[in-house]
């Protein structure tokens, strides 16, 4: 059966003090077709390589944009890469259709709970509503975007739980990697790791 190429293109800026962003990261597996790029440590300077990044998303199957979530946003270096390498009649406009019908979705980790993030709550929106820019970018891309793999209070988080993140995470790459997905299943759920959950659950 063929599997899925995946691409995590990782941005943390600070990543030597996310106990729980080393914890994902250190579980993703070693696997054929699962590339980790780390943007902070190819591009320090911010010198992003528009072609060599538009090469990697062609050859990968499903993008992952991994970073903890600034300001209801993603860090700086992130925000430059979509704003340089997602060029126009390449990645959209009449002729962009280099990343058409590839999947995306986000890996994102916030110090707040869950419950804060609701119309009643303290940050006001949910997680998917503050990421809809990232969805409405996919869309103009052409590309079909997932539900996010959410982690939330992180800084109340012991190793233990982060770790157990970190291999949901791998499990979940894996299962992606050899499995075809069910979009319309997916979309049913809040987040991806929901989704997860309930394979796992009802299927093994």
């Amino acid at each position: 059966m063929k599997t899925s190429k995946i691409l995590i293109l990782f941005a943390h800026p600070l990543l030597e003090k996310s106990m729980v962003n080393k914890a994902l990261v250190s579980k993703i597996p070693q696997l054929e077709g699962i590339t980790f790029h780390d943007l902070y440590e190819a591009y320090p300077e911010f010198d992003i390589d528009v072609k060599k990044e538009q090469a990697l998303l062609e050859s990968h199957d499903i993008i992952i944009w991994h970073h903890p979530l600034y300001w209801y946003s993603c860090p700086p270096l992130l925000k430059q890469w979509i704003d340089m390498v997602l060029e126009y009649n390449w990645a959209y406009g009449t002729q962009g259709n280099a990343l058409s019908s590839k999947k995306i979705f986000q890996v994102i980790t916030t110090g707040g709970a869950q419950k804060n993030y609701c119309n009643t709550g303290k940050d006001r929106y949910t997680i998917p509503e503050l990421l809809e820019p990232f969805n409405q970018t996919a869309k103009v891309c052409k590309m079909e975007y997932l539900p996010p793999f959410v982690v939330h209070g992180t800084h109340q988080m012991d190793e233990k739980e982060a770790n157990r993140f970190g291999q949901t995470y791998s499990d979940l790459l894996k299962h992606l990697r050899s499995n075809n997905i069910d979009i319309n299943e997916v979309n049913t759920h809040f987040y991806l790791n929901d989704w997860f959950h309930f394979k796992l659950k009802n299927h093994g």
